[in-house]
């Protein structure tokens, strides 16, 4: 079983920088008079993960079953409820820039899918999750 490390340190008001254990660093904010807007809010970098989430498993995936990505392009919309509080729809519109069949970017998404921690974590805390795929061939 693997551990992973977070801290979080105000630094003034709203602003907060976030360290993994491992030398890597990030801030988050919110968005107000009273902060410099530096950074996004924390449930921001939660979708962004996500997405960033997505695209590395799908490399990882895709050379695993040998199909060649020449760009990978993810455009994710979520949806907060005020009800809930938190997210509770997200919309991902995906672009693959391949030369490899429908099948197999189709075969390439279902295992992303599958493999994506963040993708599991969101889908076990209900989020209604909507994939359009689209394939460029030709790109260099």
């Amino acid at each position: 079983m693997a551990k992973l490390h977070a801290s979080a340190r105000m630094v003034e008001g709203p602003l907060i920088v976030l360290e993994n254990g491992r030398a890597h660093a990030t801030v988050v904010d919110q968005p107000s008079s009273l902060s410099p807007g530096v950074g996004p809010t924390p449930l921001e970098l939660c979708v962004m993960s996500h997405a960033g989430c997505y695209v590395t498993i799908a490399q990882l995936v895709a050379g695993k079953m040998r199909i060649q990505i020449k760009g990978l392009d993810v455009k994710l919309e979520a949806i907060k409820s005020d009800e809930a509080g938190t997210i509770v729809e997200e919309t991902f519109d995906i672009t693959y820039k391949t030369d490899a069949t429908e099948d197999q970017v189709k075969r390439l998404h279902e295992h992303t899918l599958k493999n994506c921690p963040v993708g599991v974590l969101f889908e076990k805390a209900g989020v209604k999750i909507t994939y359009t795929i689209k394939t460029q061939k030709g790109v260099k």
